[in-house]
């Protein structure tokens, strides 16, 4: 055990006996941050931005339950016998696909109830949605969570990261892989990819599903590093599974769409 090395205070301060963490504040300000910069883009693409705002105050509350249920219906076990931790949302323990599964249905209704496009509004806050991702993933860094298998510090200082990541990456005694931080830079790179997708003035729906495509395959990969997966089976990851379904359903529309002719308007035209 290397002595001197002490993790970060997951405690970002206390107000009286309330403690704040900063999990729930890297979380809160990626999805302020991502509905910043969804709002702005609605503007340029004309959609109404009380009815973007509307849908977000609709859509954050029910994503996060949503990526909780996810989360606590695949550990049951241990929450049928501490059923005090599972609102316990501050400790850790969403799903992004839990997330993305609420937060979708929320959109398809909304956009049905006010008869706007959801292909529209998937397109504009996909960049946004991702960001909000890549800033989330910091989140399990400071609860020293979503981390892969043993490494060395060596192999750590390869990769050039600060001291405060490589020492954040020591738990009881070991080191590890930081997938945080491999699915925080995939997901950057996806942003910025998505954003210069903009200007291809790719077909309505198509930057959204691609968004679906990207974030699938890097967490495909990415997962297969984690000690912490969620189990289907004793050798069959869940999101590994969700995220070839995914992979699949998305290319399935864009051919499909393309074919039946349901993606005749452009991003920059609708």
């Amino acid at each position: 055990m290397e002595e001197g090395i002490k993790p970060l205070n997951p405690i970002a301060f206390e107000l009286g006996s309330l403690q704040v963490h900063w999990y729930g504040l890297i979380i809160g300000t990626g999805v302020l941050l991502a509905l910043y910069l969804a709002v702005r883009e609605s503007e340029r693409r004309g959609l109404n931005k009380d009815a973007f705002v509307d849908l977000i105050l609709y859509a954050v509350p029910i994503a996060i339950i949503s990526a909780r249920i996810y989360y606590v219906i695949f550990e049951w076990d241990y929450y049928s016998q501490n059923p005090g931790e599972i609102i316990a949302i501050w400790n850790g323990g969403i799903a992004i696909h839990g997330a993305l599964i609420g937060s979708v249905v929320t959109a398809i209704v909304f956009a049905r109830i006010k008869k706007l496009s959801f292909w529209k509004i998937a397109d504009i806050a996909a960049p946004s949605i991702l960001l909000g991702q890549a800033i989330g993933r910091w989140g399990n860094f400071m609860n020293q969570e979503a981390h892969g298998g043993e490494v060395s510090r060596s192999f750590l200082e390869g990769l050039f990261l600060p001291d405060f990541i490589i020492n954040q990456m020591y738990i009881n005694g070991s080191y590890y892989h930081p997938t945080f931080l491999y699915e925080s830079v995939w997901n950057i790179a996806g942003v910025v990819i998505l954003i210069l997708l903009r200007k291809a003035n790719l077909r309505q729906g198509e930057l959204f599903l691609g968004y679906v495509i990207w974030y699938s395959v890097g967490r495909f990969f990415i997962e297969d590093l984690r000690t912490d997966s969620l189990m289907l089976t004793e050798t069959l990851r869940i999101a590994q599974v969700i995220s070839i379904v995914l992979i699949v359903v998305a290319v399935g529309l864009i051919i499909v769409r393309r074919m039946r002719g349901y993606a005749d308007k452009r991003y920059l035209e609708s």
